[in-house]
């Protein structure tokens, strides 16, 4: 676990806490989001290599069709968990056109939620594999794959308004878990614009970081499942585990 402790991580309230959103039917609006960022084309540099990649693809899905477009969230309207990551990954989100799905970050992540009853198979194959989440939800901070994993910031800007949409949607949701720094750095942004927290540098990053927002949710981080994390072993299963059953225990999941 992390050596920040949960009782001194949590800085000082803004004068003005937010009243918790009201829960509302969010299917609609997830569906007209959905269909608005398949269609974004705000970032030329993202989309031709998302283009190119999927004309070119990888020798093992060479005869797959790639999504090859902008990979929108995936999960349970009525999700109490927001998982968000970094990016699609080229072989994989972006090949399968769903989060985490057919690559091996989702291999190691799958099997941890469906282990915590958070979703319903253990292994993420296609987008029409019949996988479904319970009480989560899974989106990222950039929504297209980005050359060498590396988006830049203004690329990150211009996800932000997809991210802000989503989470609006999500009105049940009570806990947030970024996995690695970008996605988290991705959210402190997101609370800043929103006027939840006031300085982005009172919430430190780390494996198993917990803070208690001024809006009343809960902020989770954990080292990306990545195959540079999970094969070096700086992050292994359980860590990755003790995560979730404490997003669990704080979003009173059963």
């Amino acid at each position: 676990m992390s050596s920040i402790p949960r009782t001194a991580s949590t800085p000082q309230p803004l004068p003005r806490v937010l009243s918790p959103r009201p829960a509302r039917s969010s299917a609609f609006d997830l569906e007209r989001i959905r269909d608005s960022i398949v269609a974004c084309n705000l970032c030329p540099r993202l989309r031709d290599y998302c283009t190119r990649i999927g004309e070119t693809r990888r020798r093992a899905f060479i005869d797959e069709t790639y999504w090859s477009r902008p990979v929108p969230g995936f999960g349970d309207p009525r999700a109490r968990i927001l998982i968000l990551g970094l990016a699609p990954g080229a072989h994989g989100a972006n090949r399968t056109g769903r989060p985490f799905t057919g690559d091996g970050s989702g291999d190691f992540m799958y099997p941890v939620l469906h282990e915590l009853g958070l979703a319903s198979k253990p292994r993420a194959i296609s987008r029409d594999d019949g996988l479904r989440l319970r009480n989560a939800w899974i989106a990222s901070v950039v929504r297209c794959a980005p050359p060498g994993d590396k988006p830049t910031p203004q690329e990150i800007r211009n996800c932000a308004a997809h991210l802000t949409a989503e989470i609006e949607a999500l009105p049940r949701v009570r806990v947030v878990v970024c996995l690695g720094k970008i996605a988290w750095d991705g959210f402190l942004a997101h609370l800043l614009q929103a006027g939840v927290i006031a300085r982005r540098s009172d919430y430190r990053f780390a494996h198993a970081a917990e803070y208690a927002l001024p809006n009343g949710l809960h902020l989770l981080g954990s080292y990306h499942p990545s195959l540079r994390n999970t094969n070096t072993g700086r992050l292994n299963r359980a860590m990755f585990s003790r995560v979730f059953v404490r997003a669990r225990e704080l979003a009173s999941v059963r």
